[in-house]
């Protein structure tokens, strides 16, 4: 007997076996039930009007209706159910994937390859159960925040709710004086969609680099940065190992490597390394990771910046940015997709300003010189 709070799931692959393996590993989840099945995305629409479930596993590549085509009529005939998407480990499939999150995707699982059938069984069940609670949550989020609206509260822009603000005075945070040196980003699920939001917003006289922690595999961080340069007026590339850091450019740190800054040897100013470090939070990149070298090179002469994302990657990093005086910046919970690397520093008072999406580039133009060429 399922219990009526089950997460009611619809598992959607044009391959019998991904089929099995999901529905099997969804299954040994607790507190889910898999309510259906689909092998295409016509089928699926079917499906999703018969079976209500609350969210889709859903394949992009398929034949008689793809995944993309699925999330465009989801949006407008069925808008409550997420979906989580499962991406080939290809140049397009990650140009694929990006669109998918655009049109609403909650996040993406690469589908696990060159593996025997039980590594990949393992993959996916370590990959869908923190992403599934995430969702779980968001929905619960949602729901709070629909009855707050229905009952007239309107949610505050840049204030943190009370009872997890922990003595932190965001909304009344003094004027910052612009001295950064450089802004650094942590985020993860729902990342790709924010940036695309706020990154065109800062100017491309800005004066100073951007270095950014995404949490993604290979091969999509590359495609990250290919779409947000398109949209941006600063210059923003996947970083290579040993390249100086330049103003006005935004670097991302390649997926399943480690990124940090370093002093070049060679002249005077900084340059970045691309490690094959361990991961750090199950993370690589690691936002940790990269706020940590920050912190060292940069001391209070940086602005760091804690966005949307599961876990707490980046916390620790914060810290020692806050303690060497760096002014620090919060995505709020109502325009987080997942409120967990942010929550951790807001509710221990190391982070100056907590403001909505929208508001964020606003916030790093207010902390650095712009326009301003500074030689870094």
């Amino acid at each position: 007997m399922h219990n009526k709070k089950d997460l009611r799931v619809l598992v959607v692959d044009d391959t019998i076996l991904y089929r099995k393996v999901i529905t099997d590993v969804l299954s040994e989840l607790p507190g889910m039930v898999v309510v259906g099945s689909a092998h295409n995305g016509k089928i699926a629409l079917e499906k999703i009007a018969e079976l209500e479930p609350d969210l889709l596993t859903l394949d992009i590549e398929m034949p008689v209706m793809d995944g993309l085509e699925v999330l465009r009529r989801m949006a407008k005939d069925a808008p409550q159910v997420g979906a989580i998407m499962l991406s080939a480990y290809t140049r397009e499939g990650s140009e694929m994937t990006l669109k998918a999150l655009e049109l609403g995707a909650f996040d993406f699982i690469p589908k696990p390859h060159t593996k025997s059938l039980q590594e990949n069984r393992v993959e996916l069940k370590k990959a869908f159960a923190p992403m599934i609670k995430a969702f779980v949550r968001l929905m619960e989020v949602r729901r709070i925040l629909k009855g707050k609206q229905t009952n007239g509260h309107q949610k505050v822009a840049g204030r943190v709710p009370a009872e997890s603000a922990k003595g932190t005075k965001p909304f009344s945070s003094p004027q910052r004086i612009a001295q950064s040196k450089i802004v650094t980003v942590g985020i993860s699920t729902g990342g790709p969609v924010a940036l695309a939001r706020f990154l065109p917003e800062i100017p491309g006289n800005m004066g100073v680099p951007l270095l950014i922690a995404q949490h993604m595999p290979p091969v999509f961080t590359e495609s990250l940065a290919r779409n947000l340069d398109r949209r941006c007026a600063i210059t923003v590339k996947e970083a290579a190992d040993g390249e100086k850091i330049e103003p006005n450019t935004a670097y991302i740190a390649p997926g399943g490597k480690q990124m940090k800054v370093a002093n070049d040897v060679f002249k005077s100013g900084k340059i970045i390394r691309i490690t094959n470090d361990p991961p750090e939070n199950g993370c690589k990149p690691s936002v940790d990771y990269l706020f940590r070298s920050v912190a060292e090179h940069f001391g209070s002469s940086a602005t760091g910046v804690i966005m949307t994302g599961m876990g707490s990657d980046g916390t620790k990093g914060l810290q020692q940015m806050k303690e060497k005086g760096a002014y620090i910046i919060a995505q709020d919970e109502a325009s987080s997709v997942v409120f967990g690397m942010a929550k951790k520093p807001v509710e221990m008072g190391i982070v100056d300003i907590v403001v909505p999406l929208d508001q964020i580039a606003g916030q790093i133009r207010r902390t650095v010189p712009k326009g301003l060429q500074i030689d870094v």
